[in-house]
C-alpha cells in the first residue's frame, strides 16, 4: 500500500453549492469518505489545510493549473472517430450548469462519481460530481 504523504498533491478546485470556490492541493481525497482537506493555493508553507465536507460541495475538479484558459470553449460533443472510455453521461447541476463526459463509476444511490471531460484540451483532468448537487443525470 502506498503512503499518500509521498505522492505529489493533486491540484483541485472545489466548487461549493453556495457558489464559492476553493483552489488548492489535496492528498487525502477519497470518494468513499465524507470529508477531505485542501491546502489553499498561495498560502505560506505549513499553513493548516481546510476541512471540506462532501455535503457542502457541488463538485471537485482535478485540474492541470488553477488559472485555466478563460478563452477556451469546452467541447460538448463526442468525437465520432475516437471511442470514449466508459459510458457517455450528461450531468445537470441544481444551479443549471451542465457537464458532458464519460464515467466508469456512476451508480444510483452512491454519493458521487468521477466524470472525464469530452474535451482533451480541457484544464480539467477529471471531476468528482456530488450526486446530491445534481438535478438530472442522463446516459447519452
Amino acid at each position: 500500500m502506498s503512503d499518500v504523504r509521498n505522492e505529489p498533491p493533486n491540484k483541485v478546485i472545489a466548487r461549493f453549492r453556495d457558489g464559492h470556490l476553493l483552489k488548492g492541493f489535496t492528498n487525502d481525497f477519497n470518494p468513499g469518505r465524507d470529508s477531505f482537506h485542501i491546502t489553499e493555493d498561495g498560502l505560506p508553507q505549513g499553513a493548516l489545510p481546510v476541512k471540506v465536507m462532501r455535503e457542502t460541495l457541488k463538485a471537485v475538479f482535478f485540474v492541470k493549473d488553477f488559472e485555466g484558459n478563460p478563452a477556451h470553449q469546452e467541447k460538448t460533443e463526442f468525437a465520432s472517430t475516437q471511442p470514449a472510455p466508459g459510458r457517455r453521461i450528461r450531468v445537470e447541476f441544481m444551479d443549471g450548469e451542465i457537464l458532458i463526459g464519460t464515467t466508469l463509476g456512476y451508480q444510483r444511490g452512491r454519493p458521487g462519481f468521477f466524470l472525464e471531460s469530452v474535451d482533451d484540451e480541457s484544464n480539467t483532468l477529471r471531476c468528482y460530481v456530488v450526486t446530491s448537487a445534481t438535478k438530472n443525470i442522463l446516459f447519452v
